[in-house]
């Protein structure tokens, strides 16, 4: 099959905790993926009092030398961050195989400090484009009028879009694609920050409260329960856990997108159809998750799509059934893609809808504490399914598979035996054809 002919610059950008960082003497200070993860987490909370920010860090660089090298390429999380996320090397290798892209010629990957500000990232973005696409363009008088497609998972879209929209990136980019981008943040940032790293080691908890990129993570719009109704968290004294200049200055991020005039073209892909926190209350030193929503599990589906609709804002969004951490991988969202990058048809909105075979909601933990069964439940639009889980190592050891039973309304379920300690990526999908719907890790 030949490849679609693509003369832009395309230019990736993935999620928090996503790129890989590394100290002034090039030795990895965040490199955890994969097989090395559960060690990783392990050692991690020793040394993330030297990876915490200084309270009054804002837009800056905390001249610590620490450096962003790469993207992460496979399962990677940091409980009391953000859920897991699985790696870019899979969707790297797509791009190449069905376009005439090129990492490191006009296939472009942008790792970032995660841990620092949106608009910080989206300078060096700025800088990094710049010099990227002259050369691209000096290199064949076909790709005089290239222009950049950014193609951003998570909180990459937020990046991209501050470049774009206030920092006047709009005049070369044709268009910003993003996958499962929290538009008007995510609850579940928030639950992270207040919190603090909860059971897990205070340092960690500690460094979470100092990243000014986690509360531009936070909810941008009324989700907690207060004495006249649904307030913003901002709006809430005494909310412990969030640095507050840290989440006034994460609004006004927020509001400057907001109000910025119509740029390129947003095409914004949410995952659809698992059970999302949209609301919460804090009561009793807790902060309870109210109001599951319909999402990827991790950022609702209006938040990630539907809220960044503005009149006359150049937009489109597609929905597919996905976890947050697999949007990159979802074969509804390569579809997508093709249309996007290449001279194939886009799809219908909602396409992934019309299929009931990938309409599969599915629960299961994200973290799960040693010697506990591991419980799955699915959501499917019947009650005549065969389901198949699967629970692979991601060590590449042995997996589990086990049929799901019934239980009634449209609802499945099955239960592993306690796993042993490590990272481990969930499939569910039809018996016949297993589908890769969710991944997690443990």
């Amino acid at each position: 099959m030949a490849r679609a002919q693509v003369t832009d610059l395309v230019v990736v950008l993935p999620g928090i905790l996503g790129s890989r960082l590394a100290d002034a003497d090039g030795r990895a200070v965040w490199d955890l993926s994969g097989p090395a993860l559960l060690r990783g987490l392990r050692a991690f909370g020793g040394s993330a009092g030297s990876l915490r920010l200084p309270k009054d860090i804002g837009d800056g660089d905390p001249g610590d030398g620490v450096v962003p090298v790469g993207l992460m390429p496979d399962l990677h999380a940091l409980p009391g961050i953000w859920h897991p996320v699985d790696g870019y090397t899979d969707l790297l290798r797509w791009l190449e195989r069905h376009f005439t892209l090129s990492v490191s010629d006009n296939l472009l990957t942008f790792p970032y400090d995660w841990r620092l500000s949106c608009r910080y990232n989206a300078e060096r973005l700025k800088g990094r484009i710049d010099l990227e696409l002259e050369r691209w363009r000096a290199s064949a008088p076909e790709r005089g009028e290239a222009r950049v497609v950014f193609l951003c998972h998570g909180m990459g879209g937020l990046v991209a879009r501050h470049y774009v929209e206030r920092l006047g990136g709009d005049g070369i980019t044709r268009r910003v694609v993003t996958l499962g981008t929290p538009h008007r943040g995510s609850v579940r940032a928030l639950a992270d920050l207040v919190e603090g790293g909860g059971h897990r080691d205070p340092e960690l908890g500690a460094f979470a409260r100092s990243l000014p990129s986690l509360h531009q993570l936070a909810p941008d719009y009324p989700c907690m329960e207060g004495p006249d109704g649904l307030a913003r968290p901002g709006d809430l004294p005494g909310l412990p856990g969030v640095d507050e200049a840290l989440l006034a200055d994460a609004a006004l991020f927020h509001a400057d997108l907001r109000g910025a005039p119509p740029r390129a073209d947003l095409y914004a892909i949410a995952g659809t159809g698992q059970s999302t926190a949209a609301t919460a209350r804090y009561a009793g030193d807790r902060l309870t998750l109210l109001a599951a929503a319909d999402g990827d599990g991790t950022v609702p589906r209006l938040g990630g799509a539907g809220a960044v609709a503005e009149p006359g804002t150049p937009y489109a969004w597609w929905t597919p059934y996905e976890q947050h951490g697999s949007l990159q991988n979802n074969r509804a969202v390569r579809e997508v893609l093709r249309g996007l990058l290449g001279d194939e048809p886009l799809p219908p909105e909602d396409a992934t809808a019309a299929d009931p075979a990938g309409r599969l909601g599915v629960q299961a933990p994200h973290v799960l504490p040693a010697g506990v069964p591991y419980e799955v439940t699915v959501t499917a639009p019947d009650d005549a399914r065969l389901l198949m889980a699967e629970l692979r190592p991601a060590d590449g050891g042995r997996p589990a598979a086990r049929a799901l039973r019934s239980l009634g309304g449209g609802r499945y379920g099955v239960v592993f035996p306690p796993p042993e300690p490590g990272a481990y990526r969930l499939s569910v999908g039809p018996v016949t054809a297993l589908s890769l719907i969710r991944r997690s890790a443990l």
